[in-house]
């Protein structure tokens, strides 16, 4: 889902310095990349990132990228700080892009734990909410299978399970950045973004985007400010049930609610994407779900509450959750059959994977030495294999150990295998998010869902299937990271062992702010409610998933395993004829996973993103060079200013000062 970018681009002469070369750059130790005003900006960022994640994760479940967000607002922030205390005359030390990469890195890793931490998901699907939700009589659906949230167990879970992914392929970074040449689309971008900024024209343009971003943030925050004084009480007021196209098509959710972080993601999403969003929308909330509506007391008893399983709810969770599966299973399939072959070929000199091809040989020499010298600095500070391989079973023997006591059900000869298998779907996972920059953690944790819930059974399997997919997303989605982060280090020159040092204290940072600011969300808001504005969509769809492996498909309404299999079978086909068609023809065809997301949850927030799209393509027939520098910046401040802004609503809610208005929309009276 990334941009498409090739390492040519991060090689040539006029994008490392103003024509210096790197070959009189001075790089700083691996010690003095690791300051503690990055860390300290690297917790500030890691706050606010996570609370954007855990909004987006309990609204619409798609996270876009922010590592260029982190990599600019980490920039500004030591910017400013640096050029205030020279002003006041106290001498500081130069800010260097490796910094910067080791900010960059240090949010990416704090944030990170927001989504695989599973708030959205695995996680908040153990709730009692959630339970009550799907219903106390539903087969499967057991009382004993609930642990709500507790920021204790929350916060002592993610320090046993989040580390280990680290671990698990960290002597593989030499063949993964090294000897594949591995493009990770979105680690590249951003160490674009940070090379950029450390050269004078860099700066001027950095400079532009902090302003722009500052002003976007401000307008943003105070729209959303003015919001809240008009939503009132209750979840039927204010702009963000403003029936934008009319009161009938407001009913089956098709409005604009005036979001800026939708608007934001939208500006950030490739096209494809907040286009196959909206295609979802229509589908099923413009056709799908009125015809399945049409034929209730026959496909399903009529008068059903609208969260009934046995209703035309089943239908919306279950076709999304085929959607999804489809997408994900294929995805996976194509991943490790791509990187198995790229790994044939590359032991017998044949490669033909459309990866970044070297281009030393037609280059300059001194652009031989530039790729020399990022080799050699990536090479220097090692980090023994014997001490990734101990890390790794020292915390898997103390998660073997501490993951049943928090999760009876898990039996500790279950974590083990699952702690077994893991480096190799990390691998998978990591050499896929290079290929495709698309990271399949979610996918592996459903499939260690399934298979621990099938294994356990009735007795438990619930919990035991959720606890496991939360110990497989950890993993292969923390490896991911790393190794992404190990290619923007490589392209800014700074030392594998500070990114990894960095990784450690990030996580180590994430290990407790996304707990805490979870519990901001969990105290202040229903989260969870179906009526409320923090759905938590995924709650219920991975609870479904866990019950599903226990009990089977016994339960479902009319037509609806039907319905289930063609779109499972039909996300199958538009992924492969997204791969067999052209790539003139392929950009156009759909996403069934992001497609999903809308099935299942309303329009209103496609509608969003699908103006931030347009936009966005506007802007870029104007004038692309503005679009592209500042299209990121706009976006990020939108989302930013939004995110913020969660933080004075939480309180006011905790204290519970309510909206003085509510600007509600009704069909007109006749006289």
């Amino acid at each position: 889902m990334g941009t498409e970018i090739s390492e040519p681009l991060i090689l040539d002469k006029e994008s490392i310095d103003d024509g210096a070369g790197i070959e009189s750059e001075l790089v700083p130790e691996w010690k003095d990349q690791i300051t503690i005003r990055g860390l300290v900006v690297s917790a500030l960022l890691g706050t606010l990132f996570c609370i954007i994640t855990h909004k987006l994760n309990l609204t619409v479940g798609i996270i876009p990228s922010l590592n260029v967000g982190a990599g600019l607002l980490g920039f500004f922030f030591v910017k400013s700080w640096t050029g205030f205390l020279t002003k006041l005359g106290f001498q500081v030390s130069p800010f260097t892009k490796q910094e910067n990469t080791v900010i960059q890195t240090c949010v990416v890793a704090c944030y990170g734990l927001a989504f695989s931490g599973g708030f959205g998901s695995y996680m908040i699907a153990m709730d009692e909410r959630t339970y009550k939700l799907i219903g106390a009589d539903y087969p499967g659906n057991r009382a004993e299978d609930i642990k709500n949230p507790g920021l204790g167990w929350m916060t002592g879970f993610l320090f046993v399970v989040s580390f280990l992914g680290l671990f698990s392929l960290t002597p593989l970074r030499k063949v993964m950045v090294l000897d594949y040449k591995l493009t990770y689309p979105s680690g590249t971008a951003t160490a674009m973004l940070i090379n950029s900024f450390h050269t004078h024209s860099g700066a001027e343009l950095a400079g532009k985007q902090v302003k722009c971003l500052g002003k976007y943030l401000s307008i943003s925050f105070i729209w959303s400010c003015f919001k809240w004084f008009f939503s009132g009480i209750g979840d039927s007021c204010g702009f963000d049930n403003f029936p934008s196209f009319g009161l009938m098509l407001f009913r089956n959710t098709f409005y604009f609610d005036f979001s800026p972080t939708y608007v934001g993601c939208g500006l950030i999403c490739p096209h494809i994407v907040n286009c196959s969003v909206l295609l979802g929308a229509i589908i099923s909330w413009g056709f799908l779900w009125p015809f399945i509506s049409a034929h209730a007391g026959d496909w399903y008893p009529s008068g059903l509450e609208s969260n009934n399983f046995k209703g035309l709810y089943g239908y919306k969770v279950f076709i999304a959750i085929a959607l999804i599966l489809g997408d994900g299973l294929y995805n996976l399939i194509k991943i490790i059959y791509i990187s198995a072959k790229e790994m044939c070929n590359k032991s017998t000199k044949l490669s033909k994977l459309p990866i970044v091809n070297e281009v030393i040989d037609n280059e300059s020499s001194k652009v031989l030495a530039e790729q020399r010298k990022r080799d050699d600095i990536f090479l220097k500070d090692r980090i023994p294999t014997w001490f990734a391989a101990s890390g790794y079973v020292a915390l898997a023997a103390i998660s073997t150990a501490t993951i049943p006591i928090i999760f009876p059900p898990l039996k500790w000869y279950l974590v083990l295998v699952s702690y077994i298998i893991a480096p190799a779907l990390a691998f998978c996972n990591s050499y896929g998010t290079g290929l495709t920059d698309w990271s399949l953690s979610s996918t592996y944790g459903k499939i260690g869902l399934f298979i621990i819930a099938s294994l356990v059974g009735s007795d438990g399997g619930v919990m035991a299937g959720l606890a496991a997919c939360g110990v497989m997303m950890s993993i292969v989605s923390t490896a991911a990271d790393l190794m992404q982060d190990f290619k923007t280090g490589y392209l800014t020159l700074s030392s594998a062992k500070s990114m990894f040092v960095s990784q450690l204290l990030g996580t180590a940072m994430g290990c407790v702010i996304a707990p805490l600011t979870f519990w901001m969300f969990w105290t202040a808001f229903e989260v969870g409610s179906p009526d409320g504005p923090y759905k938590a969509p995924y709650a219920v769809i991975f609870r479904e998933m866990a019950i599903l492996g226990i009990e089977g498909f016994s339960e479902l309404p009319k037509h609806c395993l039907a319905l289930c299999f063609g779109f499972f079978i039909g996300a199958f086909l538009v992924n492969l004829l997204r791969d067999v068609t052209p790539k003139e023809i392929s950009q156009f065809i759909p996403i069934p996973m992001a497609m999903a997301v809308p099935f299942y949850i309303g329009a209103y927030f496609a509608v969003d993103m699908f103006v931030g799209t347009v936009i966005l393509f506007i802007w870029e027939r104007i004038n692309q060079k503005d679009a592209e520098d500042y299209a990121g910046a706009v976006a990020s401040g939108l989302i930013c200013g939004d995110g913020i802004w969660t933080i004075p609503s939480a309180i006011l809610s905790i204290l519970r000062i309510n909206p003085p208005i509510c600007m509600y929309f009704g069909p007109s009276l006749s006289s």
